[in-house]
């Protein structure tokens, strides 16, 4: 079974309710702890796919923690956070394996950024490419097609049911159709922007019309096919939104 726990151990009561809450607000379990010693003694560690860490704690520290999994081959991703950032704790932490090292206060987006790319380490798996269509057939048409480029995908028949899935965070490229029942393509684009959730987005649809491209474009689509696109067409898309997700971000 996949592991979708996110633990937080810090011993700042109000950094534990508030992460905790973030961190449930995209679609994600978390489990909260307020040392070191209680996070080990939990049994949540088999299920924990990520692991949020302050540095500075009474008793066994961030650094500490991270040493005593690695001793017991525990290999879950560790996303550091503190109020104390100093070169020699952020150095031994990334060098030890850290995915990520956060000083508070962080933003909600850089947050889920870490996470994302947490789960994603940890996983050992490809790329995931989100596609929501109403129409089966384009579903099943381009999942397969994604699927033949190495990459993985979900598929949704509405964005309703994308918004309320377990794939929201680790989503790394969103194929979505203009025009669907209820929460159409733009709608989607911008409940996820209110949300603070930067996914790169293709747009397809085969109704298209300047006015829409024009407003998926301006609030920063990647791209906009007209259907039927060619294979080669959602391969440049893909590439090109998955090389922004990384950080590198390419004309097209």
């Amino acid at each position: 079974m996949r592991r979708n726990l996110i633990s937080v151990v810090d011993d700042d009561e109000s950094i534990r309710n508030s992460t905790r809450l973030l961190i449930e607000s995209f679609g994600l379990r978390a489990a909260v702890f307020e040392s070191a010693e209680s996070y080990l003694d939990s049994g949540q560690l088999q299920d924990t796919a990520c692991l949020l860490v302050e540095i500075r704690m009474p008793g066994m520290n961030g650094l500490e923690l991270q040493s005593r999994l690695a001793a017991a081959g525990c290999n879950i991703p560790i996303v550091f956070i503190t109020v104390f950032d100093d070169k020699e704790s952020r150095g031994r932490a990334m060098q030890a394996g850290a995915a990520a090292f956060l000083e508070k206060p962080f933003s909600d987006e850089q947050l889920l950024q870490s996470i994302r790319s947490a789960l994603q380490d940890e996983s050992g798996l490809p790329k995931l490419v989100s596609i929501v269509d109403d129409d089966e057939s384009i579903r099943r048409t381009t999942k397969l097609l994604t699927e033949s480029y190495g990459f993985r995908a979900e598929v949704f028949e509405s964005a309703e049911d994308f918004l309320k899935s377990d794939v929201l965070v680790t989503t790394s490229c969103l194929i979505v159709d203009i025009q669907m029942p209820g929460m159409d393509g733009l709608q989607l684009q911008s409940h996820l922007a209110a949300m603070g959730r930067s996914i790169p987005i293709i747009f397809i649809t085969a109704y298209e019309s300047k006015e829409s491209r024009r407003r998926a474009m301006q609030a920063g689509a990647i791209a906009f096919l007209g259907k039927p696109f060619s294979d080669e067409q959602l391969l440049q898309t893909i590439r090109s939104a998955l090389e922004i997700d990384n950080g590198s971000p390419k004309t097209i």
